[in-house]
């Protein structure tokens, strides 16, 4: 059925490693990646667990697609009780390591408790052991790549660990695998950092195959015709997702000087096409992609190096250190990039800390301790990236996250953070994407916008891809962008749970999706039944998803996080500055909320509490988790 069938538990603290199966029916409730991450962190995580303590549990987990060789499938879901936002913590990640932890013969990894030195988990075909990690510690994420291939003695194993900034619990510490892509969201680098844990090591020589061969084979061979039916995946391989910056910027939905304004008139000068003419040393890819979306550039000049092995900035990286700090010096914006992913940083959350860091120090409330912090010194920037890394100075407290870092320095500084739950905005803005901001509020992990489609899809012109996909999802409204009406909810909503069904099987969402990707959801339908032999359905499918969500749900529900969570920050309802076709524009509290209050509704969640109710988990057949929560959590 497309899995190996075996969880791996490790218990740091007194070095144990055992395996686990699950049954079939598990899987068709939880298929793999986030959903299975989700229900095996429930399984062991106890309530209350502190997110930096040895109670705190982390999971990684790949699905029954994953390794198989067809674009887009190679992704690692990673969970546990996130130290940035005390909420569930979920990160995604690509590379060729999900497909390498495949092969080497797990469905998911457990990891338990705290090991009482520095180690790292070495997984080879189904054996697993745990190996000193000291000689490796407070080494930047490159260096240990190398060194761990030598170690193991296979240049083609492949790597996923923390960098200084896990090791000094940052608490948007990342994952780094090939030392340029990142679990980023949500702190799991400081999670492993906490457990003593440096690096998950994997090699393996089971080369996963799909249950119905032939039929696989068939949806393989229709790439081309896909190719030539969306020509937009062409342009997105040759520019990655940074070149979706300048036309974001011309729509007036590019944040800038920590989202107060929306236009950022130097933005052509930091986009894709620039770095694609300018700086790109070559384009690089995920395993069996044919898209080769990942940027690698390269610096020589001897004032300002940049090393190709820490790949290259994505529109998200460029953003937060560019328009949010004011900078346009694309050369010092790939200088950030690569700090970021030399010392495993999230570089969303790190670009706003640093953004909402000027804003403060401007206003008289923040000492940056001699960094220099100004908007548009991208030198200040990268200073500041490095401090947070080490916990240096003033980076300490910026380390902490900026709501965090601002509530000790008291509520005016806390009323400038761009924040949901405690995790810093990305760079797309709800003013122009009105149900993001809907979602923003309401996702369990904070504010992501991966977790549903964007609005600027319902206004595609029929007949297109676009409209074509997500009228399978039953959606055929033509809303503005701005609108946030009961049929923009559900469309936030119904995208949601293809969304997350996207991360329950590990799939790449700039490849499978439900708008303009090479594939949509009955594709989606294909390669499942493919890889699993499953007589699975798109109804069955989207049903995976919903779980997830609810797993989420239920879990922030037991730790007492509901309703109060799901706020924007006082930033959204304030008018933007600056030039631009949104300038002016804001937010109603008062529309916010009612599409809230629908949005719980439509989700099968108590509007007074924003908990899923136990009609909801028992359609899910999460009683058990109704159980779990208790009464009292589920009726408050």
């Amino acid at each position: 059925m497309g899995v190996t069938g075996t969880i791996f538990c490790v218990d740091l603290t007194d070095g144990r490693i055992w395996t686990d199966s699950l049954p079939e029916e598990t899987y068709r409730k939880y298929p793999g990646g986030s959903a299975l991450a989700a229900y095996l962190l429930l399984q062991h995580i106890p309530r209350g667990a502190d997110p930096l303590g040895p109670e705190n549990v982390l999971v990684m987990a790949v699905s029954p697609v994953t390794g198989l060789p067809i674009s887009g499938q190679s992704r690692v879901a990673m969970a546990a009780r996130s130290p940035l936002t005390g909420a569930i913590g979920d990160s995604q990640g690509g590379g060729f390591f999900p497909a390498e932890m495949r092969r080497a013969g797990a469905d998911a990894i457990v990891v338990l408790g705290r090991a009482p030195h520095p180690v790292y988990l070495w997984l080879k075909d189904g054996q697993a052991e745990l190996r000193p990690a000291g000689h490796l510690w407070g080494r930047v994420t490159a260096e240990v790549d190398r060194l761990l291939k030598r170690e193991v003695g296979d240049p083609r194993a492949e790597v996923a660990q923390i960098g200084p900034a896990g090791e000094k619990l940052v608490r948007f510490a990342a994952v780094m695998n090939m030392a340029n892509r990142a679990n980023g969201r949500t702190g799991m680098g400081a999670v492993m950092g906490s457990k003593n844990l440096k690096a998950v090591v994997v090699r393996g020589t089971q080369t996963p195959r799909p249950a119905r061969p032939e039929r696989f084979r068939e949806l393989v061979g229709r790439l081309k015709a896909l190719q030539e039916a969306n020509p937009v995946m062409q342009w997105f391989g040759q520019y990655g997702t940074a070149g979706g910056l300048v036309g974001q910027n011309q729509r007036g939905g590019q944040p800038v000087r920590n989202y107060r304004e929306g236009f950022f008139t130097q933005a052509g000068e930091i986009g894709g096409e620039r770095l694609h003419d300018t700086l790109l040393k070559r384009r690089e890819t995920c395993h069996a992609c044919v898209i080769r979306c990942k940027r690698e550039v390269e610096i020589n000049d001897p004032e300002l190096r940049v090393d190709p092995a820490y790949g290259g900035p994505e529109y998200e990286t460029l953003s937060m250190f560019g328009p949010m700090c004011g900078v346009s010096d694309l050369r010092l914006l790939c200088k950030a990039s690569e700090t970021c992913n030399k010392y495993g940083l999230d570089t969303m959350s790190c670009g706003a800390t640093i953004a909402w860091a000027i804003e403060a120090k401007e206003k008289g409330l923040l000492d940056d301790g001699g960094l220099g912090l100004a908007y548009g010194d991208g030198h200040s920037v990268v200073r500041a990236i490095e401090a947070i890394a080490l916990r240096q100075g003033v980076g300490a407290l910026l380390a902490e996250g900026s709501l965090r870092a601002a509530r000790a320095l008291g509520p005016e500084a806390a009323d400038l953070t761009v924040t949901v739950k405690g995790q810093e905005l990305p760079a797309h803005m709800p003013h122009n994407k009105r149900s993001l901001g809907l979602i923003y509020a309401v996702n369990p992990f904070g504010a992501d916008h991966q977790s549903s489609e964007h609005d600027p899809m319902l206004r595609t012109r029929p007949g297109m891809i676009h409209r074509k996909r997500l009228g399978e999802l039953g959606i055929f409204d033509n809303l503005a962008t701005t609108d946030l009406s009961e049929g923009k909810v559900r469309f936030a909503y119904w995208t949601q749970l293809f969304y997350s069904l996207m991360d329950t099987l590990g799939l790449c969402q700039f490849v499978w999706g439900a708008s303009w990707q090479l594939y949509g959801p009955s594709e989606t339908v294909e390669l499942v039944q493919c890889a699993t032999g499953w007589d699975t359905s798109l109804w069955e499918l989207m049903k995976a998803g919903e779980r997830r969500l609810n797993l989420m749900r239920a879990f922030n529900a037991r730790e007492g996080i509901g309703r109060e969570a799901d706020a924007l920050p006082k930033r959204i309802f304030e008018p933007l500055q600056g030039g631009g076709p949104t300038a002016g524009h804001t937010i109603d509290a008062a529309e916010m909320e009612r599409a809230k209050e629908f949005y719980y509704r439509l989700a099968g969640w108590d509007p007074l509490t924003g908990y899923p109710t136990r009609a909801k988990l028992a359609e899910l057949d999460l009683g058990w988790l109704a159980d779990q929560c208790s009464a009292e959590s589920l009726r408050r």
